[in-house]
This record gives structure tokens, sequence and C-alpha cells, in this order.
């Protein structure tokens, strides 16, 4: 980073006060769900190496992939609407990277090296004592956050009971998931330790998409242009002189995080963490002005003084999001705890019994999407037809599949029509589980 290492001065006020407390929130949540029990299953798993994941007790497998592009197209569309109406206060609100960058980490240094000014100093100084003792109680602190990060992220991995069991079992046994933690924490320390803010200003793609997605109707952390300008430094016994309420204090650069001057206009690096505003709010308040001269506004109010609205744009985008949230709720409401797909064998044909009865030959594959075993029948939905099984189940694994292969028997008789459809039921306690349904071909009886 060299010369290009930012200080932000450590922030303060009431807006600061919240976005404290809805860090810890996010942090608790974000701890705690890996390790929490639903339904017999961890709260939230992302399992990508074998492809299961698990929301609040429901069970994803790769079969239900159009649900999870359909959530992700969800969210994709949630981020544009609350983008269009609030600008990046994700970024600077519930953004993990913030949220450990300004909540966790700075603030650890803040506790060691003091505000910006002690630390520039510190930095510049020689190597000595001070500077020894401060610099490796600090980058040790960072490690091991660094590395409870990585647990907890692997967690969401590969879930909490294997990380335990890298925990807690002899290295040798483990050597791939040891390496994993530890690669993930030097890369966590990396972050958070040097590359800091470098991750919102050019690494994340987000911050790019704002000119984008922003228009003079998005409500964004900004500088009253009309009310500041024209600045000017405040002079003893002048403050009714002032022409602007801007006094020129650079507060507001000091206090931001990504080292932007907001009273420049809206910039990608701005991350809405609203620090200005507290520190601008404090000046006011000391100079007998009102505060917000830097506050959440929108361009036409700077401009125009028009009172804020939501835009056509953003009830566009919100009318899509809820539709799509219908037609996902809907595709949640009806998903089956079995999964069953029947195909009939390619390239045979229906087969005579006899004189009065006709075959074909199916394979199935029967999936469980929930965490226990099931035992079940498979059994056609008519009670006209039958089924000669040559592969056989009865037992569903939990989270697993079963592949069966069978006859479906149907009288001769009972043809009206060379291709007609069958359906099949998988039943367990009683239940019907899933059905599916696949064609039956055979020759009517009588025609040649």
């Amino acid at each position: 980073m060299g010369n290009n290492f930012l200080y932000p001065k450590k922030p303060s006020g009431q807006l600061y006060t919240y976005r404290k407390w809805v860090s810890y929130v996010l942090l608790v949540i974000m701890f705690a769900c890996p390790f929490l029990q639903f339904r017999g299953e961890q709260l939230v798993l992302l399992n990508f190496i074998e492809r299961k994941f698990v929301f609040f007790g429901l069970i994803f497998t790769p079969q239900d992939f159009y649900l999870f592009a359909l959530a992700m197209l969800i969210f994709i569309m949630f981020i544009v609407c609350f983008t269009v109406v609030l600008g990046r206060l994700w970024c600077g609100w519930a953004c993990p990277q913030t949220i450990f960058m300004e909540m966790v980490f700075r603030r650890i240094e803040y506790w060691i090296e003091g505000d910006a000014n002690k630390q520039r100093k510190l930095d510049a100084q020689k190597w000595n004592t001070e500077k020894i003792l401060k610099k490796l109680s600090k980058h040790f602190i960072f490690l091991v956050i660094s590395f409870a990060i990585s647990n907890v992220f692997l967690a969401y991995m590969i879930g909490s009971d294997v990380l335990i069991k890298i925990m807690t079992e002899p290295v040798a046994q483990h050597v791939s998931g040891f390496i994993s933690i530890w690669l993930f924490t030097f890369v966590f320390y990396g972050v958070f330790a040097y590359v800091r803010e470098v991750v919102c200003t050019v690494i994340c793609p987000y911050g790019r998409l704002q000119g984008v997605l922003l228009d003079n109707q998005s409500l964004v952390v900004a500088y009253d242009v009309t009310r500041g300008e024209p600045r000017a430094k405040l002079q003893r016994d002048s403050i009714d002189n002032l022409k602007g309420d801007c006094i020129d204090c650079k507060l507001c650069v000091q206090v931001c995080p990504t080292g932007i001057d907001i009273r420049e206009g809206t910039q990608m690096e701005c991350v809405n963490c609203t620090a200005c505003i507290d520190a601008c709010d404090e000046v006011m308040v000391k100079i007998g002005k009102p505060k917000k001269l830097i506050g959440f506004f929108n361009q036409e109010y700077i401009k125009d003084r028009k009172v804020f609205k939501i835009g056509l744009r953003a009830y566009g985008y919100a009318a899509v999001l809820f539709v799509v949230l219908m037609v996902f709720s809907s595709l949640i409401y009806k998903r089956e705890d079995v999964q069953t797909t029947v195909l009939r064998a390619s390239g045979t044909l229906y087969q005579n019994r006899g004189t009065d009865k006709t075959t074909n030959l199916y394979s199935a594959e029967l999936t469980n999407k929930t965490n226990k075993n099931i035992t079940f029948v498979f059994k056609p939905q008519s009670d006209q037809d039958q089924v000669e099984f040559i592969q056989k189940a009865a037992v569903l694994p939990k989270g697993g599949s079963v592949q069966l292969t069978f006859f479906l028997i149907r009288k001769t008789n009972s043809i009206k029509e060379y291709k007609t459809p069958a359906v099949f039921e998988v039943v367990s306690n009683g239940k019907v589980l899933s059905t599916a349904t696949t064609s039956f071909f055979a020759q009517p009886q009588g025609v040649d």
C-alpha cells in the first residue's frame, strides 16, 4: 500500500452508534448460523463440494438447481431495487467486509495504536520497544480473529460437524481441512490487515455498478452544495458572516474509510457508511448551524429542493421482484421431499405376455431431500397396472438416491391408444410422498 495507506479518524456520533448495534447483531447471526440446528440439520449450509445446500431446515440437492438459480436472481434483483432507492447503504451497514473492517479490525487498531495521528506517528518512527510491542500485539490479534473467521467460513462450506472433527481429531486424518483453515486464515488476515478499503474501491464489482443503478431520485450520502457553498474557513466572531455553512474543516474527509471528499459529489468509492454525516453534524452543532449539511439526499433535493419520493423505476423493479418472489414461494411450497424421475428404457419396444398382457420397461431414480431414511413402496397409481421389479429398493437413504428397474404390466384389452400415460407413486406410511408420470406404449387390441 505504501504512501496510499489510509488513516481514517475514529468516527463517533449517533449514526455510528446505530451502525455498531446493527453490526453486532449481524456478527452474532453470522457466527451462530453454522452451529445452530433446525430439523436435524445445520441452519445454513452451502456445501458446494458435496452439492448440498440447507436453508432453515430445507435441503436442496443438485436436482433443485433451478430453485438455486431463481434464488440468486431474486438476490440480484433485491440488490438492484435496494440500490435504486437507498444507494450503496448495504455496503456501509451490512456488508461483511465493512463490518469486519470498521467494527472489528479498525476498532482493535484504535485501541492499540490510537487515533489516526498517533497511527501515522507510530508508523513513521523508528522501530523501538513500543512500536514492536504494539505492532506484534495488533497483528497477533488480527491473526487470531482471521483464524476464527476462517473456521466459521469453512463451517458454512463443509458443515460444523466436519469442522469440529478437523479441530479435535489428529491432523494426519484431516490434512486438506487443516491446510484449508490456515489458507483462508492468511487470506482474511491479508485482506483486513493490508488490502482493506481496496476491496470496496477496486475489487468489488457492486461499487462499479452504482453509476448504472443510481439516478437523481436515489437516496445517497451527499453534501448539500446549495447550502454549503461557497465554503470558507471559520474566523473568530465571523460565524454570521459565512457565505456558506461549510467551514472547510475537512473532518468529513478525515473520517472517511475510503479517503474521499464527499463534497466533490457522489463517487464510486463512497460506501455510505455515514461517518461523514456524524462528523459534519458535530461541527454544525458547535458553530450553531442546522445539522445535515451532509446527509441522505437525492440529487433532485440538492438541485431543486424537491421532496424525496420513490421513482417509477424503483416501483417497476419492486413489481418484478414481487412476481418472482411469488413464483419462488409457490415452487418451494409445491416442492416434494422425494423427487421421482421415471424414464422408459430407450431403444426398447413393448412386449406381449401371452394374449392378455403387455409390458414396457422403465428405470426410475428416487432422490431423498430430507435428513431421514425413508421406507417406501413404489407402485403404479392405477389398480389395473402391475409392477415387476428387476432392480428393487425399499429404503431411501437420507440425502441419497436409489435406482429402480421394472416392467409395467397392463391388460391388453384395456389399451385403447398407442400412447397412454402411466403414473407412479412413492408411498410411505400410507402417505404419497411423490408422483411421476411417463408414457406407456402398446398396440391397441384389434389394430394392425
